[in-house]
């Protein structure tokens, strides 16, 4: 049985949504949760049927949002240390934590380590497609502001071997984010990745932003500076777009009844659109496992986080990735 450890205390509303969202993992499929945090105010959570899934970590200290992630490697006895802590001892297989981003990638990187070849980790997320049951992964959307072009060609391979082994896709199109699609487009550092990228057969070019959401390109490579705010942009258009739907049809009767006919429809936009379906975002390129959930997470996204580390858990992504790697070695 797979064990993840999982930092239940580092969300911004405390065990409660972490602990429902490990319960609802467990009414579909069976694993064991290491369950990081104050014993005491876990254990009540936890309803008895459940209880034989759970190991508990004690920890009482938690890694506030509003620190420093250096600090991270100092703080020993917080949540999110001793998680990352059970996976580099080989007891469990994958950590879980919606706390401190920055001190996950940290102690990640740090207590982990890099798979052979990798320079810089990054985070990747998967965005929505018009086109139905088909995402496009986008990375690095947040972990290193500023790169090199041989960071951006090793996110391609990263990217690669992600939906090679988790999207089951056998021949992911890779794109680079650029201003434009012609091959002289971009910045310096885009331009030199691009002459890099040339090597992948998977590579297709340069990609335009309005790409990532109409299903031409499986993976995106792009510096965490820019994907930080494509993420954050889209995840205000989506939620604008259904203010802005809600509110329209409030004005109208004739809008209202049109609205309930079509709820299973509004539904499935929820859906696509909504965070919670994806839950976190695998941390690629250090030896093991680390899903990184928004700290605003709910059960339902907790739940869908953990299912992710579950799946690649049981892949072979960090062998593929080093394989592809040894390629291209110079």
């Amino acid at each position: 049985m797979i064990k993840i450890a999982i930092d239940a205390m580092g969300g911004d509303f405390g065990a409660e949504p972490i602990i429902a969202g490990v319960i609802e993992a467990l009414k579909q499929r069976e694993f064991q949760a290491y369950l990081v945090g104050d014993e005491s105010k876990l254990k009540s959570l936890i309803p008895h049927k459940y209880s034989k899934f759970i190991t508990f970590v004690q920890s009482s200290e938690v890694f506030a949002m509003d620190e420093s992630a250096t600090d991270a490697l100092k703080r020993k006895e917080s949540t999110i240390f001793k998680a990352v802590e059970l996976v580099r001892s080989g007891d469990c297989k994958a950590v879980v934590s919606a706390g401190h981003s920055g001190a996950s990638m940290s102690l990640a990187t740090l207590r982990l380590g890099r798979v052979k070849g990798i320079s810089r980790p990054a985070i990747a997320t998967l965005m929505p497609t018009t086109q139905a049951n088909q995402k496009t992964l986008v990375l690095d959307v947040g972990a290193n502001v500023d790169c090199k072009a041989e960071n951006l060609f090793e996110f391609a391979i990263m990217g690669y071997a992600y939906a090679k082994e988790i999207m089951r896709i056998d021949n992911p199109r890779i794109g680079l984010l650029s201003n434009g699609e012609e091959d002289c487009k971009g910045n310096e550092i885009t331009k030199d990745a691009f002459e890099m990228l040339k090597k992948l057969d998977s590579f297709i070019g340069n990609v335009e932003g309005n790409q990532i959401f109409d299903g031409s390109v499986d993976v995106i490579i792009c510096d965490g500076f820019v994907g930080n705010i494509l993420l954050k942009t889209s995840e205000g258009v989506a939620s604008a777009i259904t203010k802005i739907i809600k509110q329209s049809v409030k004005k109208s009767p004739l809008a209202i009844l049109g609205a309930i006919l079509m709820k299973s429809v509004f539904r499935g936009l929820k859906n696509q659109i909504d965070y919670d379906e994806y839950g976190g975002a695998p941390l690629l390129g250090v030896k093991d496992c680390v899903i990184i959930s928004h700290g605003k997470s709910s059960p339902k996204a907790i739940k869908n986080a953990i299912f992710q580390a579950l799946k690649f858990s049981e892949s072979s992504i960090n062998e593929v990735i080093s394989n592809e790697l040894t390629k291209f070695a110079k």
